[in-house]
């Protein structure tokens, strides 16, 4: 708007023009004035008052969106994890124990997935995001879950063999048990060894009997040691039965069996003898089960009827060839069916 100043010399009021550069002052304070309000404006929103910016307003509820399907991600994880793990725990605690299969270990089940980094894109978030974390535990619960499945195939394969088992696991005794002939000496655990004094681990149970008593197969399997040896188990039988369990029968007179070949429940394997630390003729048996002796009372019932032993004994004879060849071809064909 124009400004006009009294003139006294012409009794008028003249338009009285500015000076070019109070305009340019004028325009520059307004600018900084404005530009200060906005200033003070953006320092209450964000400093005093805490608000947050429309942008920042949007990507935290973005953020808050998915930091929540993160937590839901993580949780359906804690849950399958959990799962996992109990089906882990029942397959070797249960299963994998009842058919002689050893657990997996663990560190086979937390094993890498192996090859070039897998994360390297993630690993740009940084090591410690949620993201990561979790596309790394999927990855592990993944293999874990494809070599659960591979062992619970394993344990379902030898469940289909089941029948085969019962005859395998030893659980019969190695002799007639005939009260009147055989005495249950040592035991199984500690006692005072009867050679050298002091105390012992005895892992086995000794059977006395007198020197040429028959031993027998306490279960089918494959003769892995057939040994003579003037110490220690002395002449010695060592049958693997599978599942987990072999057999030692020691301090024999006799060895009627080799290395390689197919022994079947109640087939004769061997003679009681004395060979070896022994001091008297007596049979010293054990049980093997997962690479530990125990107990072999557990698995035999020495009070079975003589009649049910002695035709287990029978059916065994007349099912095995022995008899009608001589021993010498019999042990050549049981090595060749056994390398069949």
């Amino acid at each position: 708007m124009p400004k006009y100043v009294f003139n006294p010399d012409t009794l008028l009021y003249e338009e009285k023009e500015d000076p070019k550069y109070l305009k340019h002052i004028r325009i520059a304070v307004a600018t900084l004035v404005a530009v200060g309000f906005v200033m003070l404006y953006f320092w209450l929103y964000t400093s005093v008052f805490h608000w947050d910016l429309p942008r920042t307003a949007m990507l935290k509820r973005r953020a808050a969106a998915w930091e929540a399907k993160m937590e839901v991600l993580a949780s359906r994880l804690d849950l399958y994890e959990r799962t996992l793990t109990g089906l882990e725990q029942r397959d070797d605690e249960v299963y994998r124990s009842i058919y002689g299969l050893g657990a997996i270990p663990d560190e086979v089940k937390n094993a890498g997935l192996g090859g070039i980094n897998r994360y390297v894109e993630i690993d740009r978030l940084g090591t410690n995001s949620a993201l990561g974390w979790s596309v790394r535990r999927l990855d592990n619960l993944t293999k874990r879950a494809y070599i659960q499945g591979t062992a619970l195939d394993e344990v379902g394969q030898i469940a289909r063999e089941a029948g085969d088992m019962l005859s395998c696991v030893p659980s019969v005794p190695p002799l007639l048990p005939d009260h009147s002939k055989v005495h249950l000496s040592s035991g199984f655990g500690y006692r005072t060894d009867p050679v050298f004094g002091g105390g012992e681990a005895h892992g086995g149970q000794d059977m006395a009997t007198a020197t040429g008593t028959p031993v027998y197969a306490t279960g089918d399997g494959t003769v892995i040691k057939a040994s003579f040896q003037f110490n220690g188990y002395g002449n010695e039988i060592v049958i693997d039965h599978g599942y987990g369990y072999q057999t030692r029968y020691a301090h024999l007179s006799v060895i009627i069996v080799s290395e390689g070949m197919k022994v079947k429940r109640g087939e004769q394997i061997g003679n009681v003898g004395s060979t070896g630390k022994s001091t008297g003729p007596h049979l010293h048996y054990e049980v093997v089960y997962r690479g530990n002796r125990v107990n072999p009372m557990n698995f035999m019932d020495f009070n079975m009827p003589l009649d049910e032993y002695r035709s287990m004994i029978a059916t065994r004879k007349a099912d095995s060839p022995v008899g009608k060849k001589s021993s010498t071809t019999e042990l050549l064909r049981r090595r060749r069916t056994g390398n069949e």
